[in-house]
């Protein structure tokens, strides 16, 4: 469907009341972290993020230079890939820890 007026389609898929949205891109001023629902405590490497994923039954699948995966260890088909470089960690690694672990993790601004 050409012509649909719907803009540039950039944006980040979240998974909200059922459905799934497109929301657009944030400005680069309001910046996103992940937060461990359970302690408060913001993921702030990928060491405390994997241990904090463990815990839910995660485990490292692949590995090389760039990314790390994890898997489920109860044999599930869900696949997380992340960053080997924290710095690199986005948005979009955010909400998808967040989509795998609905009740665990959610996506918050950083106050500037």
């Amino acid at each position: 469907m050409s012509g649909s007026g719907s803009g540039s389609g950039s944006g980040v898929w979240v998974f909200k009341n059922g459905v799934m949205q497109l929301q657009p891109e944030q400005p680069a001023a309001a910046r996103k972290a992940l937060l461990y629902v359970p302690t408060g405590e913001r993921m702030t490497s990928l060491e405390l993020l994997e241990r904090r994923l463990g815990a839910h039954g995660w485990e490292r699948y692949y590995e090389n230079r760039d990314i790390v995966q994890l898997h489920r260890r109860d044999g599930g088909i869900d696949l997380i890939s992340l960053p080997r470089d924290f710095a690199q960690f986005r948005s979009t690694h955010m909400y998808d820890v967040v989509l795998k672990n609905r009740d665990s993790f959610k996506v918050v601004d950083v106050p500037s």
